[in-house]
């Protein structure tokens, strides 16, 4: 996508929405992480009710690598991928807790080295998390971008 398109489809949004926000439920950081993480196949409301109860009992990252998997998977099992969903979580919580000392990474490059965190994860905990200049696309986001004449093609394709 050229700057131009990159620029038109920002003025679209941005007209369109202000001020964006996400539905997903977080008080830190860390927990935006493993929210997105768990929302990838999923429903925002899905995933809240799913994390309501978890961040209540485990909040950190410490604390959702000490369940393990198979407690996690208990908290998270109504949330679709769930088995694939808690080995990413755990991994990733660990390597939060014990390599960043408890701080979510703030580049692109950083996150999309942690399990579970793709292009789209690593955009949106920049984009919702650190306010950064980024645009998350999904399949659906750039359907959308070709109706409006935004991008020529899909970009991921």
């Amino acid at each position: 996508m050229n700057k131009d398109k990159v620029v038109k489809v920002f003025k679209i949004l941005r007209d369109a929405d202000p001020e964006p926000v996400t539905e997903l439920a977080f008080k830190s950081h860390f927990q935006l992480l493993i929210a997105v993480i768990l929302s990838a196949q999923a429903t925002d409301k899905s995933v809240n009710a799913a994390t309501s109860k978890l961040f209540k009992d485990a909040p950190s990252p410490e604390k959702i690598f000490k369940l393990g998997v198979r407690k996690l998977k208990s908290y998270i099992k109504t949330i679709g991928l769930y088995n694939a969903k808690a080995g990413n979580v755990i991994a990733t919580s660990e390597i939060i807790w014990k390599q960043y000392k408890n701080k979510i990474p703030q580049t692109y490059n950083e996150l999309i080295k942690l399990p579970g965190i793709g292009d789209y994860t690593a955009k949106a905990i920049l984009g919702i998390g650190f306010n950064k200049s980024v645009m998350p696309l999904d399949a659906n986001i750039e359907r959308i971008l070709v109706r409006l004449h935004a991008i020529d093609k899909p970009i991921n394709k």
